[in-house]
């Protein structure tokens, strides 16, 4: 597969992960260790299916350990500080900051091998940082420090995700099924910290199930295995900031569906962040044609 359809087939998982905020507010009231477990499972089942049809499960065998756990702590770690953060705050504003991590991703990229920088990466992050100041500062409401425990974890689920992107380049030699057992494994981790730390509270309404089933098989589900393929053999800078197309959409779709209130304040931050992302995919192109 060639360094631009990987980029491509990776760029699926951005438009997968446009309705993950969607469908978490649409799995209340389950708490989100239980959604973890839940949704991974789903997830982890297509992988299975997946790999016996094609015999992909064979390689599975052949990854060092070191490789299951990085995986399994990387998918555990993000969604589990993703959806707290969504439960603590409200979902347009943490959401806009977890989607911090693609320029994260092309500021951190540039400690790759062969990858460097430019004014306008960096020119880009500050864009979008000022945008998630806007979210975390309250706008024309002001600051409201009852939420400031959700945007803390949305902050630390953007270096989460953007750290293990980052790290995953450095094992482009793992095959993609390996992601089977990072979320099967992520299921079962999420299972036993939910009975130790949680109450067990379970969808109890269609529209839960429904949104459950729908992250199982789309945002925690087939996108981890097309951006396994994304990062690792596509170009991972364009990658990282084409990605900023999906906090723009997911504000949208929060907005259109009614689980956000359309404002000045959330409109301007959605603007930095995404116009930072544009600045810095612009930068990644100019230095792909040096």
């Amino acid at each position: 597969m060639t360094r631009t359809k990987s980029t491509a087939v990776g760029f699926i998982a951005v438009l997968l992960w446009a309705l993950l905020a969607l469908f978490t507010v649409g799995s209340a009231p389950t708490p989100p260790l239980l959604l973890n477990a839940l949704c991974f499972t789903v997830g982890g089942m297509i992988g299975v299916i997946w790999a016996l049809m094609t015999g992909e499960w064979r390689a599975l065998s052949k990854v060092p350990f070191k490789v299951y756990l990085f995986g399994t702590l990387g998918l555990f770690g993000y969604h589990a500080l993703y959806f707290s953060a969504l439960r603590l705050a409200p979902a347009a504003e943490a959401g806009l900051i977890a989607y911090l991590w693609p320029l994260l991703i092309v500021l951190l990229s540039g400690l790759l091998p062969g990858e460097r920088l430019q004014g306008g990466h960096l020119l880009g992050a500050l864009l979008g940082f000022a945008g998630a100041a806007l979210i975390i500062g309250g706008g024309d409401v002001g600051f409201n420090p009852a939420h400031l425990p959700g945007y803390a974890l949305a902050l630390a689920c953007a270096f989460t995700w953007s750290s293990y992107s980052v790290l995953s380049r450095r094992m482009g030699d793992v095959p993609t099924v390996s992601v089977v057992v990072f979320c099967l494994a992520t299921a079962v981790l999420s299972a036993g910290f939910h009975l130790l730390l949680e109450e067990s509270i379970w969808p109890n309404t269609t529209v839960a199930w429904g949104a459950i089933l729908a992250l199982g098989v789309g945002p925690v589900g087939l996108a981890f295995y097309v951006w396994d393929i994304g990062v690792k053999r596509g170009d991972i800078q364009l990658l990282g900031t084409a990605s900023y197309a999906a906090p723009l959409l997911s504000t949208l779709t929060l907005v259109v569906f009614g689980f956000a209130e359309p404002s000045l304040h959330l409109g301007a931050a959605t603007l930095l962040v995404t116009g930072g992302a544009i600045l810095a995919a612009r930068a990644s192109l100019k230095t792909a044609q040096v």
